[in-house]
């Protein structure tokens, strides 16, 4: 327990020591610029506070891009500051351009704050939670819902009726004497009895007129 009190102590200790130096080299920066007063002590807490709103974002998981984007501008604004306060920049002389950087700073740091702190969260978040929340309702609905009632049995379909006999044909005489001889002429000439499609193909009748034929013939 105690080691890991002293860690964190350390480690409180070296962020405080960090971020008062790093907070007093964006005032020594800033002043040389031309920012006296309230307003040079006003720049590292801009600083510090775009930091910490881009690490905010981070740490939520949504926008990493934006996040890592404002997160790298307001370090390379603290590094700039210290490596500018470590004696390659004249303080006494500083050029044109830094004067510019120092001077645009208020805005971007306000432009990165907005949107990083009232960006709209993301949409795909709420449709997932949505669809997540709908699931267990359908599977609730499901389990719930009584069992199908069994379709009733078929009625018994009725006996269909027996068609009705089929009415004799009528065959003239004369065509069954013609048959008689188409018969004893084929029974000639091949030696068997000749049968009723053939029958039907040389007197050239009905199928039913050949089988009434064919009848009186036997």
């Amino acid at each position: 327990m105690r080691a890991h009190l002293a860690r964190v102590d350390a480690v409180l200790v070296q962020a405080v020591i960090a971020a008062a130096l790093s907070f007093a080299h964006l005032h020594d920066v800033a002043s040389a610029a031309g920012q006296d007063g309230w307003k040079a002590w006003a720049y590292p807490v801009s600083v510090d506070l775009l930091l910490v709103a881009a690490w905010r974002r981070l740490r939520s998981g949504e926008a990493k891009a934006a996040g890592w984007c404002w997160f790298l501008i307001a370090l390379a604004a603290s590094l700039g500051a210290n490596v500018a306060t470590a004696g390659l920049l004249d303080l006494e002389e500083v050029p044109a351009w830094l004067r510019i950087l120092v001077a645009g700073w208020p805005a971007v740091a306000f432009l990165g704050g907005t949107l990083l702190v009232h960006s709209p969260p993301a949409t795909h978040d709420g449709t997932s939670d949505a669809v997540g929340e709908e699931k267990p309702e359908d599977i609730a609905d499901q389990e719930d819902a009584p069992d199908p009632a069994p379709e009733p049995p078929a009625p018994p379909t009725a006996d269909p009726e027996p068609a009705p006999p089929a009415r004799p044909v009528a065959v003239p005489a004369a065509l069954v004497g013609h048959a008689r001889k188409v018969a004893a002429e084929h029974h000639a000439r091949t030696g068997t009895a000749i049968d009723t499609p053939t029958l039907r193909a040389r007197l050239g009748v009905p199928p039913s007129m050949a089988d009434a034929i064919a009848a009186q013939l036997t």
